[in-house]
């Protein structure tokens, strides 16, 4: 049976470090990152953006499946802040010379932008939006720059194109996740 937001049981935090994908397909939603050509970023950014307005505009797309299991809006609200801290972190590194990102932590970010009550038709509308800045961000990548890196806050060092590629599997793993 599907819970609604409101008193929620937390959702247990997820402390995995998902920057294998990058090297091997993800045996769960099928991505593989040698597929994606850093180029194709923009138009792939949009292509996976563009599924979540109608992901979200399901019945029951506030319902969590199981209560420890995000709900299609809570995964869509996370989405589009990772599309936020992507479209940031390319632009801090094309603009500073091998800057370190603050921290994101996505379960904090769950609970003070309150996801579980946020408006699923509102959080895929934004989605659109902030995938559009985020494609900009990419589409200003000059081709001697895709090397350009930048390290994560647990020194994680990302480069444009591999920061772009890990990107694209949020969107696509996502997707996967609330497939219905």
């Amino acid at each position: 049976m599907a819970s609604r937001p409101g008193a929620q049981t937390p959702v247990p935090a997820d402390d995995k470090d998902w920057t294998w994908v990058l090297e091997r397909p993800c045996p769960q939603c099928g991505y593989d990152a040698s597929a994606i050509d850093p180029q194709t970023l923009p138009a792939t950014i949009g292509e996976y953006a563009g599924q979540w307005p109608g992901i979200l505009a399901r019945p029951g797309a506030a319902d969590r499946p199981e209560p420890s299991v995000w709900s299609p809006t809570e995964y869509g609200a996370h989405v589009r802040d990772v599309l936020a801290m992507f479209a940031e972190r390319v632009a801090l590194i094309l603009d500073v010379e091998g800057p370190t990102f603050a921290n994101f932590d996505q379960d904090a970010a769950a609970i003070a932008r309150q996801y579980a009550a946020a408006d699923p038709s509102a959080v895929g509308r934004d989605i659109v939006e902030t995938a559009e800045w985020t494609a900009r961000e990419f589409a200003r990548v000059e081709p001697g720059d895709w090397g350009r890196t930048g390290t994560r806050s647990d020194g994680f060092v990302f480069s444009v194109a591999s920061l772009g590629i890990y990107c694209i599997h949020e969107l696509r793993h996502h997707a996967w996740d609330v497939r219905g």
